[in-house]
């Protein structure tokens, strides 16, 4: 164990640990390197002295990182620093499933199935990377903190020898395929079977085949017929329960040929509980019990124990044959098989061709004396019977054979009453294999029940979207499994499909209020979202069908969940030149760009009247649609009677004054009389020299001061003043600086 504040591989700081496994210790730590925590697994001490299983560590945690899904807890570093080896991974805060289902006893169908879809996506990742998991169990599957579910402990190396049989080898042997506990060939339909047993536990809080020792529930893997999950839990819905007794099969053929076409059937099942789409292939010779081929595994030689294709003698318990079979070696990884596997199956290959070769040699000897005394026996036997005939039919000829009839049909009864003894006998020990009586009448199910001998029992009754009212839609065992003579079927009838009425409050309700009602009822919800002026985001516009309206149960029933308004379209254009146009123009110009403008008549003797001098703002410039824009338009200035006694007039033609930054300015005119403002607005300086063209001044003054004043944008006022000009009447124009 390390203790806190190691460092290892020259960034990971251990934290603490957080959990132990069969091979290796699970820490929390800090990536300093990239400043994350991360989970950092570290090899146990008894395993880092065994060169291939360090090896095998390495390889198959740097497969693992190169696996990158949602559902898979991402590897992100593998190495070994002063003699430990450390796999660096996602830092998942949650619960493993294990610890879910002992705190809940049993999951409901719909987290069973979600579950069970996010295990499959994973795992579909996986496979189509060429990479089998080989331990899928609850223990290995983690659901975080945000619901999401995500697989862990891809390909790692497990036990290796008798003596690291632990708690965890216990745990693992339960969710075993038939094929991984015989020694075989560990591929894609293995970890559909180790799933098929994890979704059996989700939804009956129990594993299917559980035992004193490992050795004990190997071979109820290999022999047992599982007990259908319906058993524990009544209420589970038809299509998944057969969609786990085909993860389950004990033949891999008769398993999902692929993790997506269990997807498919997952996601239906959803929508169709008692739907009966679940294809299983037909039980053949292939597709029976297993032997216990296997159980005592290969050992470091290769080759396998005598008694390896023996089954359990009748009669024996399965605690009695593991005391005799002490080799069996759980097969948590089946590394060691899967590498040497082709190279065993060629080595038997070729002595079996051998062997065969030396049977071919001495049955062709022992042939020809067995053909030459069967010859012999041949013609005496040919000889008898003629003999026979010839003796019957000349005593029918004389009349010795009259209660021939009388003893030939005596013969023919005992004759058939001992094929009926043999037949029943047959029968009996062979037991019968069950019909479908889906969608049967109970009278009709009887009926065909009895012509096999069976007896049928009804233990309840459940709505079915398949099956009418009064017809059988469950069947315990399911069609095709073989039971003993006399055995009982149980049997639920369907009570037909009741209707569901869309309740009123839907509308106007938020988005996970409306899915959440829906949901209780028994009804799918699909969303649509879509713009609404009127209706908040995130409620319900409508729902389809209408409230009030009757549907089947497992009816789809779509949402319209508002977005909100919809954002209006905003079109940009360079406003175009008007300046020089007369205003009648230019006004129509603007109206067919659809910009809407505001007119200031300016004072302008250069510029004819009616003559648009500028905009504001500036030609070229862009605007949007819909805006407001100034237009200046040249007026004639007002004539003004020029008296020496009465006014005072400066014309304009000032120079820009050099502090001048462009904002609005106001001048104002002093003299001694007052002062007064004579102009506030825009730069009235040159070249903008067709603004006020005159200032007239108190009547009877001559001179004055001329001071102008900026628009100062923190105050708020025009105090910025950034020019002064003393002035004196009739003087020209630029003859003044400021």
């Amino acid at each position: 164990m390390l203790k806190e504040g190691i460092i290892i591989g020259e960034r990971y700081e251990i934290i603490s640990r957080v959990g132990a496994g069969g091979m290796a210790d699970v820490y929390k730590a800090m990536d300093h390197k990239l400043n994350r925590l991360v989970a950092v697994k570290v090899l146990k001490a008894e395993f880092r002295g065994d060169g291939s299983f360090v090896a095998k560590f390495r390889k198959e945690a740097q497969a693992a990182a190169g696996l990158a899904h949602p559902n898979i807890v991402n590897v992100y570093d593998v190495g070994e620093d002063r003699g430990l080896y450390y796999i660096v991974m996602e830092l998942v805060e949650g619960i493993t499933l294990k610890s879910y289902i002992d705190k809940k006893g049993k999951l409901s169908v719909k987290e069973a199935t979600s579950i069970a879809i996010q295990v499959s996506l994973g795992l579909e990742c996986a496979h189509n990377q060429g990479i089998v998991h080989r331990d899928v169990k609850p223990q290995n599957i983690i659901i975080s903190v945000d619901g999401k579910v995500k697989l862990s402990d891809f390909g790692i190396a497990k036990a290796i020898n008798s003596n690291t049989i632990t708690a965890n080898v216990m745990g693992s042997v339960h969710f075993s395929s038939p094929e991984q506990v015989r020694g075989g060939f560990a591929d894609a339909k293995s970890d559909i079977y180790s799933l098929g047993i994890t979704m059996y536990e989700m939804v009956t809080g129990r594993v299917p085949f559980d035992g004193d020792t490992t050795v004990a529930i190997a071979i109820k893997h290999l022999q047992e017929e599982i007990i259908p999950p319906s058993r524990y839990t009544p209420d589970l819905p038809y299509s998944l329960e057969q969609i786990i007794l085909k993860c389950t099969q004990k033949n891999p053929e008769r398993r999902y040929a692929t993790i997506g076409l269990l997807i498919d059937d997952l996601k239906r099942s959803l929508i169709d509980p008692q739907g009966n789409f679940v294809q299983m292939a037909p039980l053949g010779t292939n597709s029976q019990v297993l032997p216990v081929a296997g159980v005592a595994k290969a050992g470091a030689s290769g080759k396998a124990a005598p008694d390896e294709t023996k089954r359990v003698p009748s009669g024996q318990t399965a605690k009695q044959q593991t005391q005799k079979t002490q080799r069996y070696i759980p097969d948590e990884d089946d590394d060691d098989i899967d590498d040497d596997y082709e190279e065993r199956r060629q080595r038997r290959a070729a002595r079996n061709a051998k062997s065969k070769k030396n049977r071919s040699s001495k049955d062709s000897d022992a042939m020809s004396s067995k053909l030459e005394k069967a010859i012999t026996i041949g013609g005496f036997l040919i000889g008898a019977i003629i003999i026979i005939i010839l003796i019957v039919v000349i005593g029918m000829m004389a009349g010795l054979f009259n209660r021939s009839s009388d003893t030939t049909k005596q013969t023919s009864e005992t004759s058939q009453t001992s094929e009926t003894s043999d037949t029943s006998e047959v029968s009996s020990v062979d037991g019968v294999v069950t019909p479908s009586f889906l969608n049967n009448t109970l009278e009709e199910a009887e009926a065909l029940a009895g012509q096999y001998g069976l007896t049928i029992k009804q233990t309840g009754t459940q709505e079915s979207t398949i099956y009418d009212e009064g017809k059988i839609c469950v069947q315990n065992p399911v069609a095709g499994t073989r039971v003993d003579a006399e055995s009982t079927i149980e049997v639920v009838v369907s009570s037909g499909n009741s209707k569901i009425t869309i309740p009123t409050g839907i509308t106007g309700a938020t988005q996970t209020e409306a899915e959440t009602t829906l949901g209780q009822l028994g009804l799918v919800t699909t969303v649509e979202l879509q713009n609404s002026d009127t209706v908040e985001t995130g409620r319900v516009i409508s729902v389809e069908p209408a409230e009030g309206t009757e549907v089947q149960a497992g009816s789809s029933v779509k949402l319209i969940v508002s977005k909100g308004k919809e954002a209006p379209t905003v079109t940009t254009i360079p406003l175009p030149e008007v300046a020089g146009y007369d205003q009648a123009s230019a006004s129509a110009i603007l109206d067919s760009y659809g910009i809407l403008y505001t007119v200031v008549s300016v004072e302008n003797s250069d510029v004819a009247e009616g003559i648009v001098l500028y905009t504001d703002p500036a030609s070229g410039t862009e605007v949007q649609q819909g805006q407001t824009i100034t237009m200046y338009v040249s007026v004639a200035p007002e004539e003004t009677e020029e008296t020496d006694d009465e006014y005072w007039i400066y014309y304009n033609g000032f120079e820009q004054p050099a502090g001048y930054s462009g904002l609005d300015v106001q001048i104002e005119l002093v003299q001694q009389g007052g002062t007064s403002i004579v102009y506030t607005g825009p730069n009235p300086f040159e070249p903008y020299n067709y603004y006020p063209s005159a200032i007239t001044g108190i009547a009877g003054e001559s001179s004055g001061t001329i001071n102008v004043y900026e628009y100062n944008t923190e105050t708020g006022a025009y105090d910025n003043l950034i020019g002064s000009i003393e002035i004196n009447e009739f003087a020209p124009p630029g003859s003044y600086e400021w």
